[in-house]
């Protein structure tokens, strides 16, 4: 094993060890099983949706939820990481040892991106499971789109979550930061949107840029666009994305573009890591 490898591995051995210590894996576990059997109680009912019934919309119903919950969940998981390393002396005793700054900001990414998507991951392979032992035809496809967008977008929020924790001077306003990024970009983009759409008669090409600059909006599309191709619920703007990117594109942007805003935030963060002081 060469040297490069070895000083994360064993980082990563140690982050892993710390976070089955403590309470984050047993807090994304439940988090994610009250999402998954609310919606397996919904998705299981007669009724269905554009074609869509039992296992393949309990799928559908937890991608739209977990859309939600996810960035919650790795904000949470992440915002910490970074001060709390500097307040509490673990940078001074891991720097002390034979390994870089990027060494433990990767081998706690790593770490993160493991425990964050997970359990969900392996949600959704039993999901898929079920799929093939109900002979439902629709489960696989649904399952590998949902599975696609799930990991870009816990990519995004965790690599933000780090950028938060590095630019932070105190665990407290890291907590408030990643709170507000959060009510950013599940409810207060909405708002914003609406009160443009409100204001002014604006083009289904602006609506959909400022809604896709958004990674949780982006994310949404692309897992609409597997339940209605056309994308007729959104109307003019879904017209006009049916007919200039297609399903296809609206799945791509909605992979590609968090994965970007991830790469930024990671970035970001790895900037503010070298060049802050080891001690808060």
């Amino acid at each position: 094993m060469s040297t490069a490898v070895s000083p994360r591995l064993a980082l990563f051995r140690l982050e892993m060890a710390d976070a089955l210590r403590s309470r984050w894996v047993l807090f994304t576990v439940i988090a994610y099983a009250l999402v998954f059997g609310a919606f397996v109680w919904l998705g299981l009912r007669e009724s269905s949706v554009l074609g869509f019934t039992g296992i393949s919309r309990v799928v559908l119903n937890v991608s739209n939820a977990v859309v939600i919950v996810l960035p919650l969940v790795s904000l949470v998981a992440t915002s910490q990481s970074v001060v709390r390393a500097r307040t509490t002396g673990l940078f001074e005793l891991v720097m002390s040892q034979p390994c870089k700054r990027d060494d433990w900001l990767f081998a706690s990414l790593g770490a993160r991106l493991v425990i964050v998507a997970g359990p969900i991951v392996v949600l959704l392979l039993a999901a898929l499971v079920a799929g093939a032992v109900g002979h439902e035809q629709t489960v696989a496809p649904t399952v590998t789109r949902s599975l696609a967008v799930v990991l870009s977008l816990t990519w995004a929020f965790v690599c933000v979550g780090f950028f938060v924790s590095a630019v932070s001077k105190t665990t407290e306003r890291a907590t408030v930061y990643a709170l507000v990024a959060w009510l950013f970009v599940t409810v207060l983009h909405d708002l914003g949107l609406i009160g443009v759409l409100l204001k002014w008669h604006v083009s289904p090409m602006v609506v959909f840029a400022i809604a896709a600059i958004n990674p949780v909006e982006s994310s949404r599309l692309a897992i609409l666009s597997g339940v209605d191709p056309e994308l007729s619920v959104l109307g003019p703007v879904g017209f006009w994305l049916a007919n200039t990117l297609g399903a296809q594109g609206a799945l791509w942007i909605g992979i590609a573009w968090p994965l970007v805003v991830g790469a930024i935030g990671l970035a970001l963060a790895r900037r503010s890591l070298q060049r802050s002081d080891l001690v808060g």
